[in-house]
């Protein structure tokens, strides 16, 4: 059962990032590596967590009005190839 989890993981690891870059080294495929799980577990939406992110708040969702708080404000990773879009708070 785990084997199926653990290949469904790495073909997106593959898929969203690797395909996209030449590694030279070990050294600059482990930093791409690293920054990938980064992102994945702490700002991309997961479906099985109602589209939030894993260690966000558990609960109804916010109201847009609740949430629009300040400029719109975005992060980049590996340049530009992993994005997370944030409300700056006012």
């Amino acid at each position: 059962m785990a084997n199926c989890f653990a290949e469904s993981w790495i073909g997106s690891l593959k898929r969203e990032c690797l395909n996209l870059f030449f590694c030279f080294s070990l050294r600059q495929l482990d930093h791409i590596v690293q920054t990938y799980v980064l992102f994945h577990n702490r700002f991309r939406p997961h479906q099985a967590l109602g589209n939030r992110p894993p260690g966000a708040q558990e609960g109804p969702p916010l109201e847009p009005a609740e949430t629009e708080v300040g400029p719109i404000r975005c992060q980049r990773w590996l340049g530009g190839l992993l994005n997370h879009y944030y409300h700056q708070a006012a």
